[in-house]
């Protein structure tokens, strides 16, 4: 019986295309991750500042919350691998011309503010890309894969993301160790590449518009109007926004581990990866043994017990209490991210998933950059151990709340 439920979670593996896209997908999300704690932890070391952490979200979410709807028509009335290639290339180039200061900041005469702000214009650049790019590969994954086996293909992309993150996150704590910064932005680079190639190998996806011509402010009106009248598309994007925004502890990490809990990079790496690590369990379970029914109620619950693992990490002042609260609490978020991705993609009819996919990807970057953003400004005006308390309280209430007032997703079974 357990044999015969592993081969069914891996049946879509076998597909060469999906296996390519996933492969590629796994690389870029590495350099992503290893990205955002790299810049967090020199951002901290040039300004010693947790606001200036909080920035680097900020400086993300306006382009690519700017541009998401845009993204989401030009997705579904493009070719999807060529602006796939397209914005990995553009990823390429933009953290590549961090080596720059990285390498050369003292021969160059930099000063530490004028990196900071460097790396703010960098970022605001890639949030474009990523407008685009968030949404392209969740939206050729149904295209590939036949639709008794999209829930397994689903949960196999978040175990990719989620085997990435915990990679990326520990790998560039022992990486800035090891290699400094310019070593570990190589590394970044050099991730990328290998995602191009992967990404080079799939096969075109073109449009499903063609030979049409689609007025762009009626396509996005229709994407919008689908997703508001889908109750438990709009119940999941909300409860991922607000719960996501304000239990954001990860943010202020490069804070505890190096004021609070008196960590080096090697630590503080571990603690960020902690949360993925969680998620990273749950996932691999939920690949093999997937929920069967009372999905809806088990999304709140994972929810509400998120932010009382951030509440905790809150309150903490020892390593191993700090890194168990973040280990759980990805472990909830794994479950909770597992069905929000299954109820939009099975909601979702193909015409429109670039559209749906690229409003997922808004509430999803706007959760968490606007998040770091928070955690941030919170930790400026009522220092960084009551800004995560007060996240994670505010999360526990989120979750009741939807609870109460939307039963069509509380009630939700696939």
């Amino acid at each position: 019986m357990n044999l015969k439920i592993s081969l069914d979670a891996l049946k879509a593996l076998k597909n060469q295309e999906f296996r390519n896209l996933i492969t590629g997908r796994f690389f870029i999300i590495l350099a992503f991750k290893m990205t955002s704690t790299l810049l967090g932890w020199w951002v901290y070391e040039l300004t010693g500042d947790p606001f200036s952490i909080g920035l680097i979200g900020l400086s993300e979410v306006i382009p690519a919350v700017g541009c998401a709807l845009y993204a989401g028509h030009f997705i579904d009335m493009n070719e999807k691998r060529r602006l796939l290639l397209i914005c990995n290339f553009a990823y390429v180039v933009l953290l590549g011309s961090l080596l720059i200061p990285a390498w050369f900041q003292g021969n160059l005469g930099f000063t530490n503010d004028e990196v900071t702000y460097f790396i703010y214009f960098v970022v605001f650049l890639t949030g474009i890309s990523r407008s685009f790019l968030g949404p392209i590969v969740p939206a050729m994954i149904p295209k590939i894969v036949s639709k008794e086996l999209l829930p397994r293909a689903i949960t196999i992309n978040q175990t990719t993301f989620l085997a990435a993150s915990v990679m990326g996150h520990a790998m560039c704590g022992f990486l800035v160790s090891l290699l400094q910064i310019k070593g570990t932005l190589v590394v970044i680079v050099s991730s990328l590449f290998v995602a191009f190639f992967f990404y080079f190998k799939t096969k075109p996806q073109h449009s499903e518009f063609k030979d049409q011509e689609v007025n762009v402010y009626e396509s996005i009106k229709e994407g919008l109007h689908y997703i508001f009248k889908t109750k438990e598309i709009v119940g999941a994007l909300t409860l991922d926004l607000f719960a996501v925004l304000f239990g954001g502890a990860v943010a202020l990490i490069p804070v505890f581990a190096k004021d609070i809990l008196q960590l080096g990079a090697v630590g503080y790496g571990f603690l960020n990866a902690a949360s993925d690590i969680g998620a990273g369990i749950s996932i691999f379970t939920l690949t093999f043994f997937p929920l069967r029914r009372n999905q809806g109620k088990l999304l709140l619950f994972s929810v509400f017990g998120f932010g009382a693992c951030i509440l905790l990490f809150g309150i903490s002042e020892y390593f191993i209490l700090s890194f168990l609260a973040l280990l759980m609490s990805g472990i909830l978020d794994g479950v909770s991210g597992v069905i929000r991705g299954t109820i939009v993609q099975l909601k979702t009819p193909d015409h429109m998933r670039g559209r749906v996919m690229s409003i997922n990807s808004m509430f999803v970057m706007s959760s968490n950059e606007l998040g770091q953003f928070e955690s941030g400004v919170a930790a400026r005006l009522f220092g960084a151990v009551n800004a995560v308390v007060i996240g994670g309280s505010i999360t526990m209430l989120i979750a009741v709340v939807v609870r109460l007032t939307s039963p069509k997703l509380r009630e939700m079974e696939y």
